[in-house]
């Protein structure tokens, strides 16, 4: 299968649901493994098969710079517990988009550039499909409120590979990417998958080792 054609397979599983509400769907996977992408590419391929798709933006949901850091800028468990404000996510978007919610859904808390809170709403239409691309969004707590979770399956190495290239210029070049991806992000995506074992628990896995070449796992096409 081409990356279209999975692309077309997971949108039309997604399409086919109806709930009752808004459908919540989690693209979730280690960083550096093409969860944004995947996301923004996907919400366009249900929109194309009709459904209302939204996309929640994930740099809208992080923590102030001081919570972010609070145990330390290189700290992988810093990282996995305070970088995302999954708190409000489930409260304030999740939990309002679900069964017997009243629609209207917080697209965002925070301002990542300024690192100002800065809280904006919209009501959803009742037959949305809502995406939200971030590690660690199976944790407890927060799991339940899923309808489904995408899992983008990828080898460590070569997501951290990805990712290295992707934010070197932002981290400060290569060598300080290398170290941040090390001893914080990798390293609190090992935390996750230790812990929380999203790819068992994902609805649909999808094999992205090669992003050009993905394949869907589970469920089987």
């Amino acid at each position: 299968m081409t990356r279209s054609d999975v692309l077309d397979a997971v949108a039309r599983r997604l399409v086919e649901r109806d709930p009752g509400h808004p459908l919540r769907v989690g693209v979730d996977g280690v960083c550096g493994v093409g969860k944004s992408t995947f996301a923004e590419e996907l919400v366009g391929r249900i929109a194309a098969h009709g459904r209302p798709a939204i996309l929640l933006d994930s740099d809208g949901f992080h923590h102030v710079r001081a919570v972010r850091y609070r145990q330390g800028r290189e700290s992988a468990r810093g990282y996995y517990e305070d970088a995302y404000d999954f708190d409000a996510l489930r409260d304030l978007a999740l939990r309002p988009l679900g069964p017997g919610g009243s629609r209207r859904y917080a697209a965002r808390v925070h301002d990542l550039a300024t690192d100002e809170v800065r809280r904006e709403f919209a009501t959803a239409p009742g037959d949305a499909v809502v995406v939200f691309a971030a590690t660690f969004l199976q944790r407890d707590g927060l799991r339940e409120h899923w309808d489904e979770v995408v899992y983008l399956d990828a080898s460590i190495e070569r997501a951290e590979g990805r990712g290295i290239v992707r934010d070197a210029e932002h981290l400060g070049g290569r060598d300080a990417a290398e170290q941040a991806y090390a001893f914080r992000y990798m390293a609190a995506c090992r935390i996750y998958l230790d812990e929380q074992d999203p790819r068992g628990r994902a609805s649909i896995v999808v094999d992205h080792d090669d992003p050009l070449h993905p394949r869907v796992v589970e469920p089987r096409a």
